[in-house]
């Protein structure tokens, strides 16, 4: 007759298993839901940078899809996404930036040596309304909708393999692309 005790290996080896598997079909942990999936974009900082258009919250409105970028100068990632931003500007995409959190001259040095992708821009240095938009870290985009509604959220710099099998399938959905 075996001993009780011989038991408990195996059984927590199984239960252990058990849980990594159900970790690892449990969905993308990396994915960060947003509540505002579905619903009106929050308001946008009614502060602007000096000579640039300042986005307003009827910039999200009735005019298409449109990409609210959430930026700083001092970002590496942001810097690392800086060129597809301008690319999706130049493909005809809606792009929209909120710096936050950074200082104005350095943010107007950036955009002037790198280009300026934004068909306008918020300017929000205490970061306030990055917390209002459930924004963790720099840089995260929303895709709004024509009616203002947020319909996607993307954490991290658009780029790689995330950029091209999250994000892309998304923006393509809400412009109406089939893929």
């Amino acid at each position: 007759m075996a001993k009780p005790l011989l038991l408990v290996p195996p059984l927590v080896f199984a239960l252990l298993a058990g849980l990594f598997a159900f970790g690892m079909y449990r969905g993308n942990p990396e994915d960060l839901p947003s509540a505002f999936i579905g619903k009106t974009a929050p308001p946008l900082p009614v502060e602007g940078l000096p000579g640039r258009v300042v986005l307003t919250d009827a910039d999200l409105r009735g005019k298409g899809v449109t990409l609210v970028n959430f930026w700083a100068s001092w970002c590496p990632p942001c810097r690392a996404e800086h060129p597809t931003l301008l690319a999706l500007a130049n493909s005809g995409v809606r792009v929209a930036g909120v710096n936050f959190k950074d200082q104005a001259k350095q943010a107007e040095a950036y955009l002037a040596e790198n280009g300026d992708p934004f068909l306008g821009l918020a300017f929000d240095p205490k970061g306030r309304s990055a917390i209002d938009w459930g924004v963790t870290a720099p840089p995260e985009t929303f895709v709004i909708g024509n009616d203002g509604t947020v319909l996607f959220r993307f954490t991290g710099p658009l780029v790689g393999s995330d950029y091209d099998q999250r994000f892309l399938p998304a923006l393509d959905a809400a412009l109406g692309k089939g893929n």
